[in-house]
C-alpha cells in the first residue's frame, strides 16, 4: 500500500512539473487572469460547468471568487450553473440532461461574460453545448480539460489543457490551477502588489 501511495504522489508531482516546464500552459492561464479582471472591471460576470468531481470544482471556483479567496473585499458575480437542484431537475426530465447547462447560459449569460467549462476529457456533451450556446451570444469561452482537450478544444477562447490523461491528476491540476487564477484575480482587482 505504501507503494502505491507514493506512485499517485509522484504522478502528482510528475503532472505538475510538466506544468511547470510548459511555457505555453503558464502564458494560456496568465492570459485567462486578465480576461478575467477585464470581465469583473467591466461589471460582468464569470460562469462555470462541469460534472462529477469537476461541478465541485466549478462550485469551488466559483465561491472563491463571490465570497472571497484571501482577501477582505468586495463579492464578484461568479456562480455555478448546477447549484439550483430544483432547475437542473426539470430541466433534465422537460428536456435532457445535456441541456442543463446550455439553457442557464442562454438566461444568464450576457456578451462580454465568461463562461468556464470544466471537463477532464473535453468531451461532456453538456459543457460542449453550454460554450456552443456562450459563442453564440459572444461571451468569452474558457476550457479547463486534459491533454487533447476533447471536442470543447475549438470551443474555447483559453483552453487550460492539463499534460495528462490520467482522470484524478487532471482534477488535482484543475484545482491548482484554479487556485492560481482566483489568488491573481483577487490580487489585480484589489491591488496587492506581486501579483
Amino acid at each position: 500500500m505504501e507503494k502505491s501511495i507514493k506512485g499517485f504522489i509522484s504522478e502528482n508531482i510528475d503532472v505538475q512539473k510538466a506544468i511547470y516546464e510548459d511555457s505555453k500552459l503558464i502564458s494560456d492561464i496568465k492570459r485567462c487572469c486578465e480576461v478575467i479582471v477585464e470581465c469583473f472591471k467591466n461589471d460582468r460576470k464569470v460562469l462555470f460547468c462541469g460534472n462529477g468531481g469537476s461541478a465541485a470544482d466549478a462550485q469551488h471556483f466559483a465561491a472563491e471568487l463571490s465570497g472571497r479567496f484571501k482577501l477582505n473585499r468586495a463579492p464578484l458575480y461568479a456562480e455555478a450553473l448546477h447549484v439550483n437542484s430544483s432547475y437542473l431537475t426539470s430541466v433534465a426530465n422537460d428536456y435532457s440532461y445535456e441541456d442543463i447547462f446550455s439553457r442557464a447560459v442562454a438566461s444568464k449569460g450576457k456578451a462580454g461574460d465568461i463562461l468556464v467549462g470544466i471537463s477532464t476529457s473535453g468531451n461532456s456533451e453538456n459543457v460542449i453545448r453550454a460554450l456552443k450556446q456562450a459563442k453564440k451570444i459572444n461571451m468569452i469561452t474558457i476550457g479547463f480539460t486534459g491533454k487533447s482537450g476533447g471536442k470543447m478544444a475549438e470551443l474555447c477562447d483559453y483552453l487550460l489543457n492539463i499534460p495528462s490523461q490520467n482522470t484524478p491528476r487532471i482534477q488535482e491540476a484543475h484545482e491548482l490551477i484554479g487556485h492560481i487564477v482566483c489568488e491573481i484575480v483577487e490580487a489585480r482587482l484589489f491591488k496587492q502588489k506581486n501579483h
